[in-house]
């Protein structure tokens, strides 16, 4: 699941940040093998951080990231089976949901203004 804060596409698919496209986890994850999985993704991600001058370490625990976002369906093969193509990390103006992300930022706001 995206942030909150951040535009997913209706078909929920990907969320935006600075107008790119970036793949949402599968949904279809068991809610418990989901929360394990993103438990590992930020141990890994700790573990690069921590790595520092190490390159073996920092190579280990860049794979280890690796793997948990392809466990999440957020790299590797996409999660939906209708053959649309895999647009992560593409301009979000320069794909199909262009039309839906500009009429965001032109639908009224909630206070009537």
């Amino acid at each position: 699941m995206p942030p909150t804060n951040y535009p997913t596409t209706p078909d929920g698919r990907y969320f935006v940040v600075r107008g790119r496209l970036w793949r949402t986890s599968d949904p279809s994850l068991d809610p418990a093998r989901r929360q394990a999985l993103v438990d590992e993704l930020m141990a890994a991600r700790r573990a690069v951080r921590d790595a520092k001058d190490d390159a073996a370490g920092k190579a280990e625990a860049r794979a280890r990231v690796d793997a948990a976002k392809r466990h999440l369906g957020e790299r590797g093969p996409v999660w939906w089976d209708d053959g649309a193509p895999d647009l992560n990390r593409r301009m979000v103006e320069k794909t199909a949901y262009a039309d839906w992300y500009e009429s965001l930022s032109t639908a009224p706001s909630d206070d009537g203004q």
